[in-house]
């Protein structure tokens, strides 16, 4: 039963080791059930608890879609980054709704799935540079820090400088450096579910501070009815709706491909080629995930990096996959506990994941000024444009001038001069 459902064969997998790997996913990314709240709590209409409880469901329905259509022991979530880039770049910057992003996803994962049972998601993957890959990984990671050193008040706006330091003397900024110093003590350390525990921590610490406000421990989840199915089609033909849907493809695809190839190379699960075996179902589990996590009011649900910790520890099948959502089916019940914790603490988490997702910009050329320097404009450009749709656009088109320019033609594929065309109309007309 056990190989039928999740690939599972007895004489090569251990059922301990898969479960011990799945609980250790699930903690290290089940931060996701506080930070996800925290950042779309700056939106009006999209109540903390709706948002807690969609998020727990767009992870266990992407979860289960991989241990027993993909059978790999993957975590699914809506992710971060692409959470960001909803609340901040559309709805806050652009000035859209979060129904039209929603709208957007819910395009963007119906897109993904065609992509993903044609050779054409081949060929937009193998288009885009690798360094500008590795590039967009390492903007998100400044992007999220950036997020999260705002939302503590660690940073402040600045009318001479633009931003400067905030106040270190208030209760939150103490409270964020304490739970920035835990969490990293934690990470150093290697403890499992370090994140999540420091996260915790420093919600208890700021009990006595006056910032952490408890309500309780368990509950019934939250109505998921104020953002269930919240669609809008007014603006599905315009050039703004093109570009959101663009972005969220072109990051969604690329972490994910990014997260499963990198895990599973780690692993030893590649064959003698190098290919990862099954990519195409894990792909179509996450664009899956990600269309039905639209209608649930969920943001863009992706595979997690963190996976690599359940990987770590044994993790092979869809039985690891499959404890996952077992856990987060458990925190279901459980948000007074994740909707207690406070800015200064998952701001602390949003530095953590930002470093983390840095670790690409080390594989970059910085010798190689024609790969360079697109890429270090793509990564400089989301914090300090705070989006990263004009990190990627911008990053794109200084690639395919700069190259052009300097005569490397064949480095240029004929999609990216596409893109790279009605990215410079949509600067020069919109």
């Amino acid at each position: 039963m056990l190989k039928k459902l999740f690939g599972f064969d007895a004489a090569v997998n251990n059922v301990r080791t898969e479960i011990v790997a799945g609980i250790t996913t699930f903690l290290t990314m089940a931060y996701i059930l506080a930070v996800n709240p925290s950042i779309f709590g700056d939106l009006d209409g999209m109540p903390k608890g709706a948002v807690f409880t969609s998020t727990a469901l767009a992870a266990i329905l992407g979860t289960l879609c991989m241990a027993f259509y993909a059978k790999k022991p993957f975590g699914l979530a809506p992710g971060m980054g692409l959470n960001a880039f909803f609340v901040y770049t559309v709805c806050l910057m652009m000035g859209y709704s979060w129904q039209f992003a929603l709208t957007a996803i819910l395009i963007e994962g119906i897109i993904f799935i065609i992509l993903s049972i044609t050779k054409v998601r081949e060929m937009i993957v193998d288009a885009i540079p690798v360094t500008l890959k590795r590039a967009i990984g390492a903007g998100i990671g400044l992007y999220i820090a950036f997020i999260g050193l705002k939302n503590a008040g660690i940073v402040v706006d600045n009318s001479a400088t633009l931003v400067g330091l905030g106040d270190l003397k208030t209760s939150a900024s103490v409270l964020f450096v304490l739970g920035l110093l835990i969490t990293s003590v934690l990470v150093v350390l290697h403890v499992k579910g370090g994140i999540l525990i420091g996260m915790l921590i420093t919600t208890i610490i700021g009990i006595p501070l006056g910032i952490t406000k408890f309500t309780g421990v368990i509950s019934m989840p939250n109505s998921i009815s104020p953002i269930f199915c919240q669609f809008e089609w007014g603006q599905i033909l315009t050039w703004d709706m093109l570009i959101v849907v663009l972005t969220f493809l072109f990051i969604d695809m690329f972490d994910t491909i990014g997260t499963v190839v990198g895990v599973s190379v780690k692993s030893g699960m590649v064959d003698k080629n190098g290919k990862v075996d099954g990519i195409s179902k894990v792909l179509m589990a996450d664009a899956v995930a990600t269309t039905a996590g639209s209608f649930l009011g969920a943001s863009t649900t992706t595979t997690y990096i963190e996976s690599a910790a359940g990987v770590a520890e044994g993790g092979r099948t869809g039985l690891t996959a499959f404890v996952i959502a077992m856990g987060f089916t458990i925190a279901l019940f459980f948000s007074p506990l994740f909707l207690a914790i406070p800015n200064a603490a998952t701001g602390a988490v949003l530095v953590i994941v930002g470093m983390m997702m840095m670790s690409p910009i080390k594989e970059i050329d910085w010798n190689d000024y024609s790969e360079a320097i697109p890429a270090f404009i793509t990564t400089i450009m989301m914090p300090l444009t705070y989006s990263v749709a004009h990190g990627i656009l911008l990053g794109m088109i200084a690639y395919v001038i700069i190259n052009a320019i300097a005569g490397k033609l064949k480095k240029i594929s004929i999609t990216m001069w596409v893109l790279a065309v009605l990215f410079i109309c949509r600067y020069i007309f919109m």
